[in-house]
């Protein structure tokens, strides 16, 4: 054990707006001391300077902002609750610079799922990992590492998040926001996405992405090679893009059922 140390709380504060137990405790110099730690942070939650999110873990409350009304960063939160999550959908779209609109909803990957939590305004949903990537022992497939607020945090990549949105459109915001988003992507590496189609092997995403990429062939730089390989392995059978909603127009080169409120955003978003 490391021999205690003088402890500058603010400046810890400042460099750690959101915080676990253990973190403080070992800023302390006493890593297996927790019980100390969290006799150091009684006055200050009695002080409003901090607030307290879920068992052994705090946010740290701006001197000029009360706790009643302060609203921590959700995905620094969900990183304090599972340091091994995979930010996902709307909230990797916000960690890639490219989400369209605000949302109230976080969403990340993780081994063991908690009960979704609520945060100020944002709801933290906790997600499986999706089946098909467990089977094939690869959950990092078409993922990325960045900071946020002092702490390391993992997200779905452009090509995964892309793919996630069709696979569960409630998560990312709806189709529109996907599209949206999507369609401002600086770039898609082509191979990645290719080897993640292979690994949902889902045909209904195959055509969903065909789709999308012909819509965007030249913005993405997508071979006429590449998008007819995607539609080899369409649906045998027209399928809806929005499995939950009837009526629509088929697009048929890919089998896809597309909703008329779809192909009215392109539209307009093509005279743009």
């Amino acid at each position: 054990m490391t021999n205690k140390q003088k402890l500058n709380f603010d400046a810890f504060l400042a460099a750690h707006p959101v915080f676990r137990l253990d973190e403080l405790a070992a800023a302390r110099g006493q890593p297996d001391q927790l019980n100390a730690a969290h006799n150091q942070l009684k006055y200050h939650l009695k002080q409003g300077r901090v607030l307290r999110l879920a068992r052994g873990v705090f946010a740290a409350v701006p001197w000029n902002q009360s706790v009643a009304h302060y609203q921590p960063d959700p995905i620094a939160v969900a990183a304090a609750l599972r340091p091994d999550g995979i930010f996902s959908h709307h909230a990797a779209l916000q960690l890639l610079g490219a989400a369209h609109s605000l949302w109230n909803l976080c969403t990340l990957f993780c081994a063991h799922p908690l009960p979704a939590r609520t945060v100020g305004t944002q709801r933290i949903q906790f997600l499986v990992h999706p089946t098909p990537l467990c089977r094939a022992g690869d959950i990092h497939l078409g993922t990325r590492r960045t900071e946020r607020q002092g702490r390391s945090v993992l997200y779905t990549s452009p090509e995964r998040t892309l793919l996630e949105g069709f696979r569960q459109p409630r998560w990312v915001g709806g189709f529109e926001e996907l599209l949206e988003s999507a369609s401002g992507f600086g770039v898609l590496d082509l191979d990645l996405l290719q080897a993640l189609l292979t690994a949902y092997d889902q045909s209904n995403i195959w055509a969903a992405t065909g789709w999308f990429l012909e819509r965007y062939q030249q913005e993405f730089f997508v071979p006429d090679a590449y998008l007819a390989k995607l539609e080899k392995l369409r649906p045998d059978q027209p399928t809806y893009l929005a499995r939950n909603e009837r009526g629509g127009t088929l697009q048929s080169r890919w089998n896809l059922i597309v909703p008329a409120y779809l192909l009215a955003w392109e539209g307009q978003h093509a005279q743009l």
